[in-house]
């Protein structure tokens, strides 16, 4: 009885490193991918087929068809990708998923060569572990990620290695063979497998406890076959769990998910006993061994995947029977909280929405502007839209990057979160410095105020340079351009001296009675809002160039900057010059 105490001891030991590993492992691994996850899934075509290997792609990767599925929800959930997009993807990562599963049939290998013992996890664990921990205390971002991996890859490895050694008592223990020979009822054998991998939420997981019971000698083809199909089922559970509160497009993602397993599984079961009706299948007797268990899940999902792919339209057709359109539209949500199980994802995808943040309050600028010349009650009304769109922007960037925060992020990751964090207010002022010239276009309109021509000519050079530098800072800002950032600066000094220059010659012509003082109030507000969205700009762009060093120290950079201090500031005084003369006044018209 002691013993028996030790041994189960030892096999949830082992259980909880295993589990303990593949969580370490997927997660390195998911942060040494990055946003490319995103950005790979993301740009799907309507083609089925490379929906397939793409998600097979990613999910060998991240080691995750769970992982993957939730994220596929998420983007459906966000508008990011349609629902016929998403079926390759949920395809693809149900073979994606069988990677580790090969992986971990090393844990079978039986011999007395040299490679072979090599490559037994008793002894290509601690290798890799040596390598992880090497790699680990590095400096390098990348050689510590990759570190983790192998460490994480070690922990699994051993806590096979130690399910495998700790339930070699169970093959003389007799109610044990009776609960295999139960599972060679399909439907017990099913659900057992579902329920299994429901439990543990990872069918990666619950087929390496399966390979861990075959060091018994118990486990048939009979029982293993049946829990197999079902292990694919109970994966489906983190997808579901994961839809709920989405909307209906994002439900039947998760709905095809479930569909394709099932399907499948009852399909390969009814073709497979159906024949066995026929055919005396004698091998289901025989006893299987971990790579034989990689075998059949690989066919399975190989098979069930080769099958359905064709009737791809016929799932979606079913999820559409299950899930019914409404009436009411469907909401997309902004920044799903889904993705938050892929902090990578979720930066990637926090950075996209501030990027369209940056383009609509530029264009709200564009629109602003154009009002000064010709006012238009339309759009006037579009440029509040898009000044209460940036708005309920920043509320949502606000939330999502504070969650955010606190997670585990690479180095590259986070400096990108908190170059967010730190812009998004100043993406926010520009749309309403945007409302302020609208504003004072509607006084103009109200009032019949008209500037001189050399006033329009003075605004008109104004203008122009406060637009080319909204339109600088969205592009640098979409792709954190650290090159076109560091022009941004010369040219907000540029912006700086023409509002300077507008007001003195302003001045001269209030004093010769050529303007008035209400034009002067309307002027004003015009001037305001041109100067504090070139503020931002550079606020904006100093964020990138700052945060991308690691450090925030803004007032001290563009001390320095101007001063002559820095490497950067000949470029600077270049540039500014360049600008000047870019954007200069014409001659005064008498």
């Amino acid at each position: 009885m002691t013993a028996y105490i030790f041994k189960v001891i030892t096999l949830l030991g082992g259980l909880a490193l295993f589990l303990f590993g593949m969580d370490i492992m997927g997660k390195a691994l998911e942060r040494q991918a990055g946003g490319k996850l995103q950005t790979i899934l993301a740009k799907m075509s309507s083609n089925v087929f490379k929906g397939f290997l793409l998600g097979l792609g990613v999910t060998a990767v991240i080691q995750s068809s769970s992982a993957t599925t939730v994220m596929v929800v998420g983007f459906v959930n966000s508008g990011i990708m349609t629902l016929k997009q998403a079926v390759g993807v949920i395809m693809g990562s149900n073979i994606g998923t069988t990677v580790t599963a090969w992986i971990l049939s090393l844990s079978g290998l039986e011999g007395d060569s040299f490679l072979i013992k090599l490559f037994k996890p008793s002894t290509l664990a601690p290798l890799i572990g040596i390598m992880g921990i090497v790699l680990y205390m590095g400096k390098s971002e990348k050689k510590r990620g990759l570190g983790t991996i192998m460490l994480g890859f070690m922990a699994l490895m051993t806590g096979m290695d130690l399910m495998s050694g700790s339930m070699a008592f169970l093959k003389t223990e007799s109610w044990f063979a009776d609960l295999m020979i139960s599972f060679t009822n399909p439907i017990v054998g099913i659900l057992f497998g579902a329920v299994l991998t429901a439990v543990i939420q990872s069918s990666s997981a619950s087929v390496g406890i399966l390979q861990g019971l075959c060091s018994t000698g118990v486990v048939t083809y009979g029982a293993a076959i049946p829990i197999i199909l079902g292990q694919n089922i109970g994966t489906c559970i983190t997808a579901i769990m994961g839809a709920i509160g989405a909307n209906r497009n994002a439900r039947r993602t998760a709905m095809v998910h479930l569909l394709f397993n099932v399907v499948g599984a009852v399909m390969f079961a009814v073709v497979f006993y159906g024949l066995g009706m026929v055919i005396q299948w004698n091998f289901l007797g025989d006893s299987v061994q971990a790579w034989d268990i990689s075998l059949i899940h690989t066919a399975f999902n190989l098979i069930a995947t080769a099958v359905l792919m064709p009737m791809n339209g016929l799932l979606v057709k079913l999820a559409y029977l299950f899930i019914p359109a409404e009436h009411t539209p469907q909401k997309k949500e902004l920044l799903d909280t889904r993705l938050l199980a892929t902090p990578a994802v979720a930066v990637q995808r926090a950075h996209e929405i501030a990027g369209e943040m940056a383009s609509d309050a530029a264009r709200a600028m564009h629109l602003a502007m154009g009002l000064t010349k010709k006012f238009d009650v339309s759009v006037m009304e579009q440029v509040i839209e898009l000044e209460d769109k940036t708005d309920r922007y920043e509320d949502a960037l606000n939330t999502y990057l504070v969650k955010l925060s606190g997670m585990n992020l690479s180095v590259s990751d986070n400096r990108i979160l908190n170059t967010l964090l730190y812009s998004i207010s100043d993406i926010e002022r520009m749309a309403d410095h945007a409302m302020a010239v609208a504003k004072a276009a509607l006084e103009m309109e109200e009032k019949k105020i008209e500037f001189s021509k050399q006033a329009k000519g003075e605004l008109a050079v104004l203008e122009q340079a406060v637009l080319d530098i909204v339109d600088r800072t969205v592009a640098a800002y979409g792709s954190f351009d650290r090159e076109q950032a560091a022009k941004i600066e010369p040219q907000e000094q540029v912006v700086d001296a023409l509002v300077r220059e507008v007001k003195s010659r302003h001045v001269r012509r209030l004093r010769d009675g050529l303007c008035t003082v209400e034009y002067g109030f309307v002027l004003e507000d015009l001037l305001t809002a041109c100067e504090r969205t070139a503020d931002h700009c550079s606020n904006v762009a100093v964020e990138m160039l700052q945060v991308a060093e690691g450090k925030l120290e803004a007032h001290e950079y563009l001390n320095a900057l101007k001063a002559g201090e820095l490497h950067e500031s000949a470029a600077f005084a270049e540039q500014f010059a360049r600008y000047q003369a870019q954007y200069a006044f014409p001659e005064d018209i008498a």
